[in-house]
């Protein structure tokens, strides 16, 4: 069982590493983001979003993380 989850796990990132790569050679255009007021180089349009993702898979373990945390000392109180 243990085999078949990493297999599964590896199949499911290889289907994302594969999707973005599609996604960034699909989206080439030169993009300029403002931020408040703030501008950042031409990029292209790819790798904002392509960031804002790895952003996300970052934090979003991390949040879940700090509330399984906060479950865990509720229940010991």
């Amino acid at each position: 069982m243990h085999i078949f989850k990493r297999i599964i796990l590896i199949v499911v990132v290889l289907l994302v590493v594969l999707a973005t790569t599609v996604f960034m050679l699909e989206n080439q255009q030169p993009v300029t983001l403002v931020f408040f007021g703030w501008s950042a180089p031409q990029l292209s349009q790819a790798v904002p979003v392509v960031l804002a993702l790895l952003l996300g898979l970052l934090i979003g373990p991390l949040f879940a993380w700090l509330v399984s945390l906060r479950k865990k000392r509720t229940r010991s109180i």
